[in-house]
């Protein structure tokens, strides 16, 4: 009888045929990415480290970028209810013009409307109906006046109208900005911590920026200059005081800070309002050299201004630094300085 039985492989031998196993399926893996991106096991701690900075970072960015979108749907929202609110007084007004037009024209129509020369005609008295005339041109044209006046006052209404459509089409495009920061620092932070709990215990445990002093939570001996006035004094003071609080995004106080939310809040103990913003807050006063810093300057990083710190003397800053992080006190060149401002 023959048999029907498939010859076997005899060319490969038993670990030819596992190395090629091994590889179709490593060759799935990437296919289906089984291997996500930045989880690769043979990634030093120092590599891991450097990412999760590098996400620390471009969160930053998108919390200012965050922060500004907010600060604008407030100024829109205020501008927004401005403007409906004139727009409907500018709408009674109009009603009540048409009113008094409307009272006008009623009574004409009751006298009859009757032509001026068959008025003259019939009156017994002319004396009298010339009075009556001039008293009826005056009527007529304090008319004319309130017409143009309710056209003018539609005009300006309508005028108000379309601003106020424009400001609220602008106020839901600013929402929508505002959402879209927020979902890109909620990824960028969601990738950090994903990374940092991938790390061995005492790896993350010892995690923060190589270059950043302060870690112990020890309290420098602040010396050096005075502050420049008495408002930079309080909201030294005010920041000081905001040291332990944890850094939380889109914040400003008094519970939690990111690291502009730290500074507004310090300056608005001391009775100064300040923008929102990193970018803004180093434009919001005068610039002076490092080398001429006191206690109270706004110290902001990076070539973008996306980091801010209020400076204390001793060359120490006191800042909100990253989330996982409470405000503390960091060398003032813990990175790139981008400015020095005075308020």
């Amino acid at each position: 009888m023959v048999s029907h039985r498939r010859p076997s492989q005899t060319g490969l031998t038993a670990s030819a045929r596992i190395t090629a196993l091994s590889a179709a399926a490593a060759t799935a893996a990437a296919a289906f990415g089984a291997a996500p991106a930045g989880a690769d096991p043979q990634e030093s701690p120092q590599a891991t480290r450097a990412e999760v900075d590098q996400l620390y970072e471009e969160a930053e960015k998108a919390t200012e970028r965050f922060n500004e979108a907010g600060e604008r749907v407030e100024r829109l929202r205020e501008r927004v209810a401005r403007a409906q609110d004139s727009v409907a007084r500018g709408q009674e007004r109009i009603n009540r013009m048409r009113e008094a037009l409307g009272s006008v024209a009623g009574a004409q129509y009751r006298s009859g409307g009757l032509d001026p020369a068959v008025e003259l005609f019939l009156s017994a008295d002319p004396d009298t109906y010339l009075e009556h005339a001039a008293v009826l041109d005056r009527v007529g044209e304090r008319q004319s006046a309130a017409l143009e006046d309710l056209r003018g006052e539609q005009r300006d209404l309508g005028q108000q109208q379309a601003e106020a459509a424009r400001d609220l089409a602008e106020l839901e495009r600013s929402r929508s900005a505002v959402a879209r920061h927020k979902r890109v620092v909620e990824r960028k932070l969601s990738e950090a911590r994903r990374l940092l709990n991938a790390l061995p215990d005492e790896e993350r445990a010892d995690f923060d920026r190589a270059s950043r002093a302060g870690r112990d939570g020890a309290l420098p001996e602040l010396t050096g200059l005075a502050p420049a006035s008495a408002h930079a004094a309080l909201a030294a003071l005010a920041a000081r005081g905001a040291v332990g609080r944890p850094y939380v995004w889109g914040a400003n106080g008094p519970s939690g800070f990111d690291c502009s939310g730290l500074v507004q809040w310090s300056y608005a103990q001391a009775g100064v309002g300040l923008p929102r913003t990193s970018q803004a807050q180093a434009n919001a006063g005068r610039r002076v050299p490092l080398s001429e810093a006191r206690p109270g300057d706004i110290v902001t990083y990076r070539g973008d201004a996306s980091h801010v710190g209020m400076y204390m003397g001793n060359g120490q800053v006191v800042h909100a630094p990253y989330p996982g992080a409470t405000v503390r006190y960091d060398p003032v060149g813990m990175m790139p300085v981008h400015a020095v401002t005075r308020v």
